[in-house]
Protein backbone atom coordinates (compact mmCIF):
# COMPACT_ATOMS: atom_id res chain seq x y z
CA UNK A 1 0.00 0.00 0.00
CA UNK A 2 1.37 3.24 -1.02
CA UNK A 3 2.68 5.53 2.27
CA UNK A 4 1.07 8.88 0.67
CA UNK A 5 -1.94 6.92 -0.46
CA UNK A 6 -2.67 5.54 2.52
CA UNK A 7 -2.53 8.29 4.88
CA UNK A 8 -5.47 10.38 2.86
CA UNK A 9 -7.32 7.59 3.39
CA UNK A 10 -6.68 7.35 6.79
CA UNK A 11 -7.02 11.24 7.50
CA UNK A 12 -10.88 10.15 6.12
CA UNK A 13 -11.54 7.26 8.09
CA UNK A 14 -10.24 8.39 11.33
CA UNK A 15 -11.38 12.40 11.29
CA UNK A 16 -14.09 12.92 13.77
CA UNK A 17 -15.94 16.12 14.12
CA UNK A 18 -14.13 17.21 17.68
CA UNK A 19 -11.22 17.53 15.39
CA UNK A 20 -12.17 19.87 13.38
CA UNK A 21 -11.07 23.80 14.35
CA UNK A 22 -13.42 26.45 14.24
CA UNK A 23 -11.83 28.01 11.25
CA UNK A 24 -12.50 24.87 8.91
CA UNK A 25 -16.02 25.18 10.15
CA UNK A 26 -16.97 28.64 9.33
CA UNK A 27 -15.58 28.09 6.06
CA UNK A 28 -17.62 25.21 5.17
CA UNK A 29 -20.69 26.99 6.48
CA UNK A 30 -20.10 29.48 4.33
CA UNK A 31 -18.82 28.32 1.42
CA UNK A 32 -21.99 25.83 1.62
CA UNK A 33 -24.28 28.34 1.32
CA UNK A 34 -22.36 30.29 -0.91
CA UNK A 35 -22.55 27.12 -3.24
CA UNK A 36 -26.14 26.72 -2.88
CA UNK A 37 -27.08 30.42 -4.22
CA UNK A 38 -24.71 30.17 -7.26
CA UNK A 39 -26.33 26.45 -7.86
CA UNK A 40 -29.29 28.72 -7.62
CA UNK A 41 -28.68 31.19 -10.37
CA UNK A 42 -27.09 28.05 -12.68
CA UNK A 43 -30.69 26.95 -12.66
CA UNK A 44 -31.03 29.96 -15.03
CA UNK A 45 -27.96 28.78 -17.42
CA UNK A 46 -28.68 26.82 -20.82
CA UNK A 47 -29.67 23.27 -20.46
CA UNK A 48 -29.84 23.34 -17.05
CA UNK A 49 -33.98 22.86 -17.27
CA UNK A 50 -33.61 20.10 -20.07
CA UNK A 51 -30.89 18.02 -18.25
CA UNK A 52 -33.39 16.25 -15.34
CA UNK A 53 -35.81 15.04 -18.80
CA UNK A 54 -32.71 13.47 -20.57
CA UNK A 55 -32.06 11.59 -17.30
CA UNK A 56 -35.51 10.26 -17.05
CA UNK A 57 -34.87 8.09 -20.38
CA UNK A 58 -31.50 6.53 -18.66
CA UNK A 59 -33.53 5.35 -16.01
CA UNK A 60 -36.39 6.06 -13.20
CA UNK A 61 -35.82 6.54 -9.48
CA UNK A 62 -37.03 9.54 -6.62
CA UNK A 63 -33.53 9.50 -4.45
CA UNK A 64 -33.04 12.47 -4.63
CA UNK A 65 -34.05 16.03 -5.90
CA UNK A 66 -32.87 18.23 -8.36
CA UNK A 67 -32.49 22.13 -7.14
CA UNK A 68 -35.01 24.66 -7.93
CA UNK A 69 -36.34 22.06 -10.52
CA UNK A 70 -37.14 19.69 -7.84
CA UNK A 71 -37.56 16.55 -10.13
CA UNK A 72 -37.15 13.31 -8.32
CA UNK A 73 -34.42 11.27 -9.68
CA UNK A 74 -32.10 8.62 -8.77
CA UNK A 75 -28.96 9.95 -6.77
CA UNK A 76 -26.11 9.33 -9.43
CA UNK A 77 -28.55 11.57 -11.52
CA UNK A 78 -29.37 14.13 -9.30
CA UNK A 79 -25.51 14.52 -8.37
CA UNK A 80 -25.05 15.37 -12.06
CA UNK A 81 -27.72 17.60 -12.77
CA UNK A 82 -26.94 19.38 -9.45
CA UNK A 83 -23.49 19.43 -10.12
CA UNK A 84 -24.00 21.15 -13.45
CA UNK A 85 -26.15 24.10 -12.02
CA UNK A 86 -23.39 24.42 -9.25
CA UNK A 87 -20.42 24.64 -12.18
CA UNK A 88 -22.09 26.63 -15.17
CA UNK A 89 -21.96 30.24 -14.34
CA UNK A 90 -18.44 30.29 -12.96
CA UNK A 91 -19.20 31.50 -10.23
CA UNK A 92 -18.49 29.23 -7.45
CA UNK A 93 -15.71 29.04 -5.10
CA UNK A 94 -12.07 27.95 -5.63
CA UNK A 95 -9.06 26.60 -4.00
CA UNK A 96 -6.54 29.19 -5.96
CA UNK A 97 -2.99 26.59 -5.34
CA UNK A 98 -5.01 23.34 -6.40
CA UNK A 99 -6.96 25.57 -8.99
CA UNK A 100 -9.73 23.30 -7.95
CA UNK A 101 -13.40 23.97 -7.04
CA UNK A 102 -13.93 22.15 -4.65
CA UNK A 103 -17.69 22.54 -4.04
CA UNK A 104 -18.57 21.80 -7.00
CA UNK A 105 -18.18 17.95 -7.36
CA UNK A 106 -18.22 17.56 -3.47
CA UNK A 107 -21.29 19.03 -2.42
CA UNK A 108 -23.72 17.39 -5.19
CA UNK A 109 -22.44 14.04 -4.61
CA UNK A 110 -22.69 14.22 -1.10
CA UNK A 111 -25.85 15.66 -1.51
CA UNK A 112 -27.60 13.51 -3.20
CA UNK A 113 -26.52 10.73 -1.22
CA UNK A 114 -27.62 11.93 1.99
CA UNK A 115 -30.89 13.15 0.34
CA UNK A 116 -30.81 9.23 -0.51
CA UNK A 117 -30.24 7.98 2.95
CA UNK A 118 -32.38 9.77 4.60
CA UNK A 119 -32.20 11.32 8.23
CA UNK A 120 -28.25 12.48 7.81
CA UNK A 121 -27.74 15.23 10.27
CA UNK A 122 -26.12 18.56 9.53
CA UNK A 123 -22.73 17.38 12.13
CA UNK A 124 -22.22 14.47 9.98
CA UNK A 125 -22.51 15.85 6.58
CA UNK A 126 -20.50 18.95 7.74
CA UNK A 127 -17.87 16.59 8.63
CA UNK A 128 -17.80 14.47 5.14
CA UNK A 129 -17.90 17.77 3.21
CA UNK A 130 -14.69 19.26 4.52
CA UNK A 131 -12.68 16.13 4.86
CA UNK A 132 -13.98 15.55 0.97
CA UNK A 133 -12.64 19.12 -0.07
CA UNK A 134 -9.42 18.37 2.31
CA UNK A 135 -9.09 15.04 -0.06
CA UNK A 136 -9.56 17.18 -3.73
CA UNK A 137 -7.69 19.94 -2.93
CA UNK A 138 -4.55 17.92 -1.33
CA UNK A 139 -4.80 16.07 -5.02
CA UNK A 140 -4.53 19.34 -6.68
CA UNK A 141 -1.48 21.21 -4.38
CA UNK A 142 0.17 18.05 -5.26
CA UNK A 143 0.20 18.62 -8.71
CA UNK A 144 3.28 20.35 -10.29
CA UNK A 145 3.16 20.37 -13.76
CA UNK A 146 1.17 22.23 -16.40
CA UNK A 147 -3.21 21.55 -16.21
CA UNK A 148 -3.31 19.35 -19.26
CA UNK A 149 -6.97 18.14 -18.28
CA UNK A 150 -9.77 19.36 -16.46
CA UNK A 151 -8.45 18.89 -12.33
CA UNK A 152 -11.13 20.51 -10.84
CA UNK A 153 -13.47 18.00 -12.26
CA UNK A 154 -10.96 15.08 -11.24
CA UNK A 155 -9.94 15.95 -8.37
CA UNK A 156 -13.40 16.85 -7.10
CA UNK A 157 -14.19 12.97 -8.03
CA UNK A 158 -11.82 11.57 -5.67
CA UNK A 159 -13.17 14.43 -3.12
CA UNK A 160 -16.51 13.16 -3.54
CA UNK A 161 -15.76 9.75 -3.10
CA UNK A 162 -14.58 10.96 0.26
CA UNK A 163 -17.52 12.66 1.69
CA UNK A 164 -19.26 10.52 0.47
CA UNK A 165 -17.48 7.06 1.92
CA UNK A 166 -17.02 9.62 5.53
CA UNK A 167 -21.08 9.50 5.72
CA UNK A 168 -21.56 5.73 5.01
CA UNK A 169 -18.81 4.62 7.36
CA UNK A 170 -16.23 3.28 4.92
CA UNK A 171 -13.29 1.49 6.79
CA UNK A 172 -10.26 2.40 4.65
CA UNK A 173 -10.61 -0.66 2.65
CA UNK A 174 -13.52 0.08 1.33
CA UNK A 175 -13.03 3.36 0.93
CA UNK A 176 -9.92 3.05 -1.10
CA UNK A 177 -11.74 0.73 -3.75
CA UNK A 178 -14.37 3.40 -4.06
CA UNK A 179 -10.92 6.00 -5.08
CA UNK A 180 -10.09 2.91 -7.58
CA UNK A 181 -13.59 2.63 -8.89
CA UNK A 182 -13.99 6.54 -9.46
CA UNK A 183 -10.53 6.51 -10.78
CA UNK A 184 -11.82 4.08 -13.64
CA UNK A 185 -15.00 6.36 -14.80
CA UNK A 186 -12.47 9.56 -14.41
CA UNK A 187 -12.88 12.13 -17.28
CA UNK A 188 -12.88 15.56 -18.09
CA UNK A 189 -10.66 17.54 -21.13
CA UNK A 190 -9.35 20.94 -21.55
CA UNK A 191 -10.83 21.27 -24.91
CA UNK A 192 -14.06 22.00 -23.63
CA UNK A 193 -12.62 24.86 -21.88
CA UNK A 194 -10.65 26.01 -24.78
CA UNK A 195 -13.74 25.88 -26.30
CA UNK A 196 -16.11 27.43 -24.11
CA UNK A 197 -18.25 24.46 -24.20
CA UNK A 198 -21.35 23.96 -22.38
CA UNK A 199 -20.24 20.02 -21.52
CA UNK A 200 -17.27 21.96 -19.45
CA UNK A 201 -19.69 22.38 -16.49
CA UNK A 202 -21.21 18.94 -17.39
CA UNK A 203 -17.73 17.25 -16.68
CA UNK A 204 -18.13 18.46 -12.98
CA UNK A 205 -21.37 16.55 -13.78
CA UNK A 206 -20.02 13.52 -14.80
CA UNK A 207 -18.01 13.10 -12.35
CA UNK A 208 -20.19 13.89 -9.14
CA UNK A 209 -22.60 11.35 -10.92
CA UNK A 210 -19.36 8.68 -11.11
CA UNK A 211 -18.27 9.29 -7.47
CA UNK A 212 -22.12 8.48 -6.09
CA UNK A 213 -22.26 4.93 -8.36
CA UNK A 214 -18.19 4.40 -7.43
CA UNK A 215 -19.19 4.23 -3.34
CA UNK A 216 -22.41 2.05 -4.47
CA UNK A 217 -19.97 -0.37 -6.01
CA UNK A 218 -17.51 -0.72 -3.42
CA UNK A 219 -20.02 -0.74 -0.54
CA UNK A 220 -20.82 -4.19 -2.33
CA UNK A 221 -17.34 -5.38 -2.66
CA UNK A 222 -16.06 -4.81 -5.55
CA UNK A 223 -12.21 -4.39 -5.46
CA UNK A 224 -10.53 -2.00 -7.99
CA UNK A 225 -6.98 -0.57 -8.39
CA UNK A 226 -5.46 0.37 -5.43
CA UNK A 227 -2.75 2.53 -6.32
CA UNK A 228 -4.57 5.08 -7.98
CA UNK A 229 -2.70 8.31 -7.58
CA UNK A 230 0.79 6.84 -7.56
CA UNK A 231 1.42 3.65 -9.74
CA UNK A 232 2.70 3.48 -12.71
CA UNK A 233 -1.01 4.01 -14.75
CA UNK A 234 -2.64 6.36 -12.02
CA UNK A 235 -4.02 9.70 -12.09
CA UNK A 236 -0.64 11.51 -11.58
CA UNK A 237 1.38 9.10 -14.38
CA UNK A 238 -1.53 9.68 -16.75
CA UNK A 239 -3.13 13.07 -16.14
CA UNK A 240 -0.54 15.44 -14.50
CA UNK A 241 3.33 16.74 -15.84
CA UNK A 242 5.17 15.65 -12.28
CA UNK A 243 3.57 15.95 -8.45
CA UNK A 244 4.45 15.84 -4.95
CA UNK A 245 1.60 13.94 -2.56
CA UNK A 246 3.58 13.18 0.43
CA UNK A 247 5.10 16.78 0.61
CA UNK A 248 1.41 18.21 -0.29
CA UNK A 249 -0.05 15.73 2.80
CA UNK A 250 2.76 17.36 5.04
CA UNK A 251 0.53 19.01 7.44
CA UNK A 252 -2.78 16.78 6.83
CA UNK A 253 -4.94 17.12 10.05
CA UNK A 254 -3.25 20.25 10.70
CA UNK A 255 -3.90 22.83 7.53
CA UNK A 256 -7.95 22.49 6.70
CA UNK A 257 -7.88 23.21 2.83
CA UNK A 258 -11.65 24.62 3.49
CA UNK A 259 -9.89 27.67 5.25
CA UNK A 260 -8.23 28.31 1.86
CA UNK A 261 -10.78 28.39 -0.08
CA UNK A 262 -11.33 31.46 -2.20
CA UNK A 263 -14.78 33.06 -2.77
CA UNK A 264 -15.40 34.24 -6.28
CA UNK A 265 -17.01 37.89 -6.36
CA UNK A 266 -17.86 37.88 -10.11
CA UNK A 267 -19.31 34.79 -12.10
CA UNK A 268 -16.40 34.96 -14.94
CA UNK A 269 -13.28 32.21 -14.82
CA UNK A 270 -11.23 32.84 -11.81
CA UNK A 271 -8.30 33.42 -13.59
CA UNK A 272 -10.03 36.99 -14.75
CA UNK A 273 -10.43 38.08 -11.54
CA UNK A 274 -7.13 39.91 -11.01
CA UNK A 275 -6.72 41.39 -14.17
CA UNK A 276 -11.22 42.48 -13.00
CA UNK A 277 -9.86 43.30 -9.48
CA UNK A 278 -7.17 45.57 -10.43
CA UNK A 279 -8.58 47.07 -12.68
CA UNK A 280 -11.67 48.15 -11.35
CA UNK A 281 -9.32 49.52 -8.45
CA UNK A 282 -7.29 51.67 -10.47
CA UNK A 283 -10.83 52.90 -11.99
CA UNK A 284 -12.02 53.80 -8.84
CA UNK A 285 -9.15 55.58 -7.91
CA UNK A 286 -8.64 57.58 -10.55
CA UNK A 287 -12.00 57.77 -11.80
CA UNK A 288 -11.58 57.64 -15.29
CA UNK A 289 -14.98 56.10 -17.10
CA UNK A 290 -14.88 53.13 -19.91
CA UNK A 291 -14.87 55.53 -22.95
CA UNK A 292 -11.98 57.23 -21.84
CA UNK A 293 -10.13 54.49 -22.60
CA UNK A 294 -7.60 54.23 -25.67
CA UNK A 295 -6.35 50.14 -25.01
CA UNK A 296 -5.55 48.37 -21.92
CA UNK A 297 -2.31 45.63 -21.48
CA UNK A 298 -2.73 42.70 -19.36
CA UNK A 299 0.40 40.66 -18.48
CA UNK A 300 -0.27 37.61 -17.06
CA UNK A 301 0.86 34.16 -16.00
CA UNK A 302 1.02 31.61 -18.44
CA UNK A 303 -1.99 29.15 -17.09
CA UNK A 304 -4.12 32.42 -16.74
CA UNK A 305 -3.07 33.22 -20.67
CA UNK A 306 -4.23 29.51 -20.97
CA UNK A 307 -7.10 29.80 -18.99
CA UNK A 308 -8.74 33.25 -20.07
CA UNK A 309 -6.49 34.98 -22.81
CA UNK A 310 -8.69 33.94 -25.45
CA UNK A 311 -9.43 36.78 -28.08
CA UNK A 312 -13.13 38.44 -28.31
CA UNK A 313 -15.22 37.50 -30.87
CA UNK A 314 -18.96 38.60 -32.01
CA UNK A 315 -21.40 35.97 -30.67
CA UNK A 316 -19.52 34.78 -28.08
CA UNK A 317 -21.33 31.41 -25.86
CA UNK A 318 -21.82 33.06 -22.13
CA UNK A 319 -18.86 29.95 -21.61
CA UNK A 320 -16.83 31.49 -23.79
CA UNK A 321 -17.10 35.19 -22.79
CA UNK A 322 -16.66 34.18 -19.19
CA UNK A 323 -13.53 32.62 -19.48
CA UNK A 324 -12.30 35.52 -21.76
CA UNK A 325 -10.34 38.73 -19.44
CA UNK A 326 -11.12 40.82 -22.66
CA UNK A 327 -14.84 40.86 -22.47
CA UNK A 328 -15.15 40.38 -18.96
CA UNK A 329 -12.56 43.18 -17.67
CA UNK A 330 -14.54 45.34 -20.71
CA UNK A 331 -17.96 44.68 -19.32
CA UNK A 332 -16.92 45.41 -15.69
CA UNK A 333 -15.42 48.68 -16.44
CA UNK A 334 -18.38 49.61 -18.06
CA UNK A 335 -20.66 48.77 -15.21
CA UNK A 336 -18.13 49.67 -12.06
CA UNK A 337 -18.44 45.65 -11.38
CA UNK A 338 -19.65 42.28 -13.09
CA UNK A 339 -22.86 40.02 -12.88
CA UNK A 340 -25.02 37.19 -14.07
CA UNK A 341 -26.88 40.13 -15.97
CA UNK A 342 -23.56 40.70 -18.04
CA UNK A 343 -23.42 37.27 -19.54
CA UNK A 344 -26.65 37.26 -21.26
CA UNK A 345 -27.38 37.60 -24.83
CA UNK A 346 -27.84 41.10 -24.86
CA UNK A 347 -24.42 41.89 -23.34
CA UNK A 348 -22.53 39.65 -25.22
CA UNK A 349 -23.73 41.37 -28.58
CA UNK A 350 -23.11 44.95 -26.86
CA UNK A 351 -21.06 46.81 -29.75
CA UNK A 352 -19.84 49.08 -26.83
CA UNK A 353 -18.58 45.91 -24.88
CA UNK A 354 -17.01 44.78 -27.78
CA UNK A 355 -15.10 47.66 -29.15
CA UNK A 356 -13.48 48.20 -25.93
CA UNK A 357 -13.05 43.89 -25.45
CA UNK A 358 -11.04 44.78 -28.52
CA UNK A 359 -8.57 47.60 -27.13
CA UNK A 360 -7.94 44.99 -24.40
CA UNK A 361 -4.41 43.26 -24.85
CA UNK A 362 -3.59 39.66 -22.84
CA UNK A 363 -0.21 39.08 -22.89
CA UNK A 364 2.17 36.08 -20.99
CA UNK A 365 4.65 37.04 -18.67
CA UNK A 366 8.16 34.78 -17.46
CA UNK A 367 6.32 33.44 -14.07
CA UNK A 368 7.89 29.96 -13.77
CA UNK A 369 5.10 28.36 -11.69
CA UNK A 370 2.52 26.49 -14.41
CA UNK A 371 0.02 26.45 -11.80
CA UNK A 372 0.00 30.30 -10.90
CA UNK A 373 -2.64 32.40 -11.66
CA UNK A 374 -1.36 35.83 -10.28
CA UNK A 375 0.62 38.10 -9.77
CA UNK A 376 -0.79 40.41 -12.99
CA UNK A 377 0.17 43.55 -14.02
CA UNK A 378 -1.82 46.20 -16.22
CA UNK A 379 -1.68 49.49 -17.86
CA UNK A 380 -4.64 51.68 -18.48
CA UNK A 381 -4.24 54.16 -21.35
CA UNK A 382 -6.85 56.69 -21.63
CA UNK A 383 -7.57 58.94 -25.08
CA UNK A 384 -6.20 61.93 -23.19
CA UNK A 385 -2.52 59.94 -23.11
CA UNK A 386 -2.61 59.48 -19.71
CA UNK A 387 -1.06 56.08 -18.36
CA UNK A 388 -1.77 54.46 -15.35
CA UNK A 389 -0.45 50.84 -14.34
CA UNK A 390 -1.39 48.73 -11.59
CA UNK A 391 -1.06 45.22 -10.77
CA UNK A 392 -2.48 43.04 -8.16
CA UNK A 393 -1.01 39.45 -6.01
CA UNK A 394 -3.50 38.86 -3.75
CA UNK A 395 -7.43 38.79 -5.79
CA UNK A 396 -10.18 39.91 -3.94
CA UNK A 397 -12.36 36.80 -2.19
CA UNK A 398 -9.02 34.74 -1.26
CA UNK A 399 -8.72 34.22 2.37
CA UNK A 400 -6.00 37.17 2.31
CA UNK A 401 -8.63 39.24 1.09
CA UNK A 402 -11.76 37.81 2.19
CA UNK A 403 -15.00 39.29 1.29
CA UNK A 404 -17.36 40.51 4.26
CA UNK A 405 -19.98 38.68 5.67
CA UNK A 406 -22.16 41.15 4.52
CA UNK A 407 -20.81 40.78 0.64
CA UNK A 408 -21.44 37.62 0.50
CA UNK A 409 -24.96 37.31 1.99
CA UNK A 410 -25.57 40.17 -0.56
CA UNK A 411 -24.22 37.61 -3.50
CA UNK A 412 -26.34 35.12 -2.20
CA UNK A 413 -29.05 37.01 -2.01
CA UNK A 414 -28.86 38.51 -5.40
CA UNK A 415 -27.93 34.73 -6.79
CA UNK A 416 -31.34 33.49 -4.94
CA UNK A 417 -33.56 36.72 -6.38
CA UNK A 418 -32.06 35.83 -10.07
CA UNK A 419 -33.35 32.31 -9.57
CA UNK A 420 -36.97 33.42 -8.93
CA UNK A 421 -36.96 30.77 -5.53
CA UNK A 422 -39.29 32.08 -2.60
CA UNK A 423 -37.78 35.28 -0.63
CA UNK A 424 -38.47 33.40 2.39
CA UNK A 425 -36.59 30.47 2.00
CA UNK A 426 -33.65 32.56 1.53
CA UNK A 427 -33.00 33.91 5.44
CA UNK A 428 -34.30 30.17 5.96
CA UNK A 429 -31.40 28.91 4.67
CA UNK A 430 -29.29 31.12 5.67
CA UNK A 431 -30.02 30.14 9.52
CA UNK A 432 -29.89 26.62 8.64
CA UNK A 433 -26.69 26.45 6.88
CA UNK A 434 -25.44 29.10 10.13
CA UNK A 435 -26.36 26.10 12.66
CA UNK A 436 -25.76 22.93 10.46
CA UNK A 437 -24.41 21.22 13.50
CA UNK A 438 -28.56 21.65 14.67
CA UNK A 439 -30.07 19.73 11.60
CA UNK A 440 -31.77 16.42 11.66
CA UNK A 441 -32.43 15.55 8.02
CA UNK A 442 -30.46 17.31 4.95
CA UNK A 443 -33.37 16.98 2.89
CA UNK A 444 -34.89 19.62 4.88
CA UNK A 445 -32.14 21.98 3.27
CA UNK A 446 -32.97 20.81 -0.29
CA UNK A 447 -36.59 21.41 0.42
CA UNK A 448 -36.06 25.31 0.68
CA UNK A 449 -33.94 24.68 -2.41
CA UNK A 450 -37.21 24.54 -4.74
CA UNK A 451 -39.45 26.73 -6.41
Amino acid sequence: MNDAVARLIGHVAQTRYEDLPEAALHAARTFLLDSLGVAAVGSMAPWADRLAAIQAGWGAGSDARSWVFGDPLPAPAAAFVNAYQLHNSEFDCIHEAAIVHPMAVVLPALLAAAERRRGVNGRDFILALILGVDVACHIGVAAQGRMRFFRPAMAGAFGAVAAIGKLNGFDADTLRSAMGVVYSQLCGTMQAHHEGSVVLAMQVGFNARNAVIACDMAADGIVAPADMLEGPYGYYALFEEGHDLAGALGALGQDWRIAEVAHKPFPSGRATHGVIDGLLALQASKGFAAADIAHIQARVPPLTHQLVGRVPQDAMSPNQARLCIAFSAARALQNRGLGVADFLRAALADAQTLDLARRITVVKDDNPDPNALTPVAFMVGLRDGREFNGSQSIVYGNPKKPMSRSAHLAKFHANWRAADLPPANASRLTAMVDDIEAVPDMAELVDLMLR
